[in-house]
């Protein structure tokens, strides 16, 4: 049974910045994609980024939304199934619940993602 975890959401003042943490319980792969997504009150869940993996040599394959790039950064820990999001200059539109997802897969467009995680509060204040 898959169990996905984040940690590290919390209240920011805007240009500050946050790591957020996702333990994937359970979960193995020979290709994977992990990643973070976000959904603010009355908006629809964004893809925030993702990041693919192979045991063939591949690795480290990352997508970003337009809007966090170069802001944020996406990560992974193999051996401890843990992906991280580095979040910096922070804004106060990033203001959202963030999820964490994983996905067994076939190739680094990372659309599909199968086990999901509760979410943990990202806030960002003037």
């Amino acid at each position: 049974q898959v169990q996905m975890a984040e940690s590290g959401g919390d209240s920011v003042q805007a240009g500050g910045s946050l790591r957020l943490s996702c333990i994937a319980s359970g979960f193995t792969a020979t290709r994977k994609c992990m990643g973070w997504f976000r959904q603010a009150p009355g908006k629809e869940r964004e893809r925030v980024a993702s990041i693919y993996w192979s045991v063939y040599g591949v690795g480290g394959i990352t997508r970003y939304a337009d809007s966090v790039k170069g802001r944020f950064t996406i990560s992974q820990d193999n051996a401890r199934n843990t992906a991280y999001l580095q979040m910096n200059s922070l804004k106060p539109e990033d203001t959202a619940m963030y999820y964490c997802a994983a996905a067994r897969a076939d190739n680094s467009n990372c659309l599909d993602f199968t086990y999901w995680g509760q979410g943990t509060q990202v806030t960002v204040s003037l």
